[in-house]
């Protein structure tokens, strides 16, 4: 946390660990946000107030799969993002973010 904004570590789809992921990609792209939003409500904001998002894929195969997920989250108004294709151990993708903490003034997405 730093000046009004929260910035998260990468987050992964794991429910309790590596060894304990969703079985299907749309799986692993929601518990990876829901993982996300934890992290956020823990630290005083929320998804709500996320302004840049960095997603890394394993393959680009994923981005249309992973664009419908996220819009469901994220709205019209989606924050600022980039997306890159990647090679991560043992997922099949990783999201960090930065977030206004709740309360502050929000940025315009």
């Amino acid at each position: 946390i730093g000046n009004g904004f929260v910035f998260t570590s990468g987050q992964i789809p794991a429910i309790t660990g590596l060894d304990d992921q969703p079985d299907t990609f749309e799986g692993q792209v929601r518990q990876t946000i829901q993982n996300l939003a934890g992290v956020l409500a823990a630290a005083g904001s929320s998804l709500q107030h996320v302004v840049k998002i960095n997603t890394y894929l394993t393959s680009p195969d994923q981005l249309e799969e992973y664009n419908r997920v996220y819009v469901e989250y994220f709205g019209t108004a989606k924050p600022a993002r980039t997306t890159v294709c990647v090679s991560l151990w043992g997922v099949s993708l990783e999201i960090e973010c930065v977030a206004v903490l709740a309360g502050k003034p929000e940025v315009a997405q």
